[in-house]
């Protein structure tokens, strides 16, 4: 059997994995890559290989960068099933219809300013169309139960505890009349998080793909992390600031919702018992129901809330903001408040928004709770950027940046161990992937110091045969993946300019009091725009409303 990576290789994103064997072809995942505009366009480039001979798609879970390009692998030639659990083909039904959304409003963002400049009009990725084409593909089936998928594969699917729905994908291969066992860990989930049992326990494999996204660091136990986030928001509310938290849709917004519901069920806000809570995501606001539907997967503390008649997911004060219009309103709403909002990596979404009306603020907080991937506008913010540059505009960075990644949904060094130590028959090899280099580098020492385990990290486009000594047998013709100063540059901002300051609006009342007639008179456009046209101007509307906020306050 050959293993090629076309993902998830020496970096964290873009999970895809072809298993060919003389019978049959699969793919284990078909997701995006993040981490900016260097990372976007290699979403962009043609699948190496021949799409049409792929018989099926084992899916690991439902979060973008495992599952964003399916509608891609459809469009270009893909006919076979993608096989995964009830939970995740729930998810990605509202998952891969807002990432088309997105792709083609950025297109046709993009085709705007290249039209401008008489240059040929941008497609999209994928299309809503594309994505209403691959859900029809789904197979779903429950975990623990081997099911056939070609006539040489099967698949299992083991509960990882990553986010809901997500397995650890046990994959037999019977060749020459022996059955080999490849286990795929997709994204192995933290211990002692909300909502989630943790990670089930592998009881044998041949061969197994591990992730590494956190191969080098150790996660704070579950109180440290609660008490945190609470000194966190009280500190930020009693500043009269915003604590925004920039959250997947999928996992981690509903991982928040939980906490805060703890903090409010236990009169731990103190004077801010009643803080309006903003879920700013209509995608976050439909997983949520899915979570609900699904609460026969969650872990034994949230069954006993809910055996008392406590939906941790429900509580005063808490607003869903599904419409752009409400998105805006919030912040023009001058008391404290928490907003969570997507794209946990801020690369797209709503929470551009709210950091663009947040970050030049002193008092406000940015609390991230996930990971940040190189080339990200979030880790961009981690990493100490003083100005980025949000809507074409320059932002100072003045708020507080936080950090809780014990809130992450990815196992750290000591729960990747625990995956190994815990099973019964321990793998031959061990293959390393969703890592960067530190994590990679550093959990192979790791493996080979407690089990003595040959550890292989593969690079982008390499081929494997994992029964062999040699194990890398080819490599395809693969453009490089962007480096990290690609990746930096592509999002860096740049200088400001003399010209086109905010501050040149200060003191001339006359065009502010035709701004604000402009402002008003949009609003009611919407019945006479296309969604998308009128979304765009609110978006403008946004800018406009933020620039006269400022100079009320003057």
């Amino acid at each position: 059997m050959n293993l090629s990576f076309f993902g998830a290789a020496k970096t964290v994103t873009g999970s895809l994995f072809l298993l060919e064997t003389e019978h049959s072809t699969i793919l284990v995942d078909c997701g995006m890559f993040q981490g900016g505009k260097a990372m976007d366009e290699v979403n962009y480039q043609p699948f190496a290989f021949n799409v049409s001979k792929v018989d099926a798609v084992v899916l690991t879970h439902a979060h973008i960068d495992h599952s964003g390009r399916l509608p891609k692998l459809i469009k270009e030639g893909f006919a076979g099933k993608i096989v995964a659990t009830q939970a995740t083909s729930d998810l990605c039904d509202i998952m891969l219809k807002d990432s088309a959304h997105i792709q083609e409003m950025e297109a046709q963002w993009a085709t705007r300013k290249k039209m401008r400049k008489s240059e040929p009009a941008v497609e999209p990725l994928y299309t809503q169309e594309d994505a209403e084409e691959v859900l029809k593909l789904f197979v779903s089936i429950d975990f623990d139960t081997k099911t056939a998928i070609t006539d040489n594969i099967s698949v299992n699917f083991i509960s990882s505890g990553h986010m809901l729905g997500s397995g650890f994908a046990e994959i037999f291969i019977t060749e020459n009349g022996k059955e080999t066992k490849y286990t795929f860990s997709g994204d192995v989930g933290n211990y002692n998080q909300p909502l989630l049992p943790d990670p089930s326990l592998l009881i044998s494999s041949d061969y197994l793909m591990l992730e590494s996204t956190y191969g080098n660091r150790y996660h704070d136990d579950l109180q440290t992390y609660r008490t945190q986030l609470l000194d966190i928001i009280l500190q930020t509310l009693r500043r009269g600031g915003n604590v925004i938290i920039p959250s997947f849709a999928v996992g981690r917004t509903q991982e928040m919702l939980y906490e805060i519901n703890h903090y409010k069920e236990n009169a731990m806000l103190a004077e801010f018992a009643d803080v309006p809570v903003f879920v700013d995501s209509p995608l976050a606001i439909n997983a949520t129901e899915i979570f609900k539907r699904h609460y026969h997967l969650s872990d034994a503390d949230t069954k006993a809330l809910l055996a008392q008649g406590d939906d941790p997911l429900m509580f005063a004060g808490l607003k869903y903001s599904s419409t752009t219009e409400d998105s805006i309103a919030i912040n023009f709403d001058t008391e404290p408040k928490i907003i969570i909002s997507a794209s946990g990596m801020c690369d797209a979404g709503r929470i551009r928004h709210h950091l663009k009306n947040n970050l030049w603020r002193e008092n406000s907080s940015i609390v991230f709770v996930g990971y940040q991937a190189e080339g990200s506008l979030g880790r961009m913010l981690l990493d100490g950027a003083k100005t980025v540059k949000l809507f074409g505009e320059d932002v100072a960075v003045n708020a507080k940046i936080y950090d809780i990644d014990a809130y992450s949904g990815h196992a750290d060094l000591n729960g990747l161990l625990n995956v190994i130590a815990t099973m019964q028959n321990r793998p031959e090899k061990i293959v390393l992937v969703h890592g960067e280099e530190d994590s990679l580098i550093n959990l192979a020492a790791e493996i080979k110091k407690k089990f003595n385990i040959r550890t292989l990290i593969p690079s982008y486009g390499d081929i494997l045969d994992l029964s062999l000594d040699k194990e890398i047998i080819g490599k395809w013709d693969v453009e490089a993946l962007p480096t990290k100063e690609e990746m930096a540059l592509s999002q860096a901002a740049p200088q400001p300019q003399p010209v086109a300051s905010a501050t040149l609006i200060r003191g001339n009342k006359d065009i502010l009091i035709a701004i604000a007639d402009l402002n008003k008179k949009v609003g009611n456009l919407k019945q006479t725009l296309s969604e998308s046209a009128h979304d765009r101007i609110m978006d403008y509307v946004g800018i406009i409303n933020m620039i006269l906020q400022k100079e009320n306050n003057r």
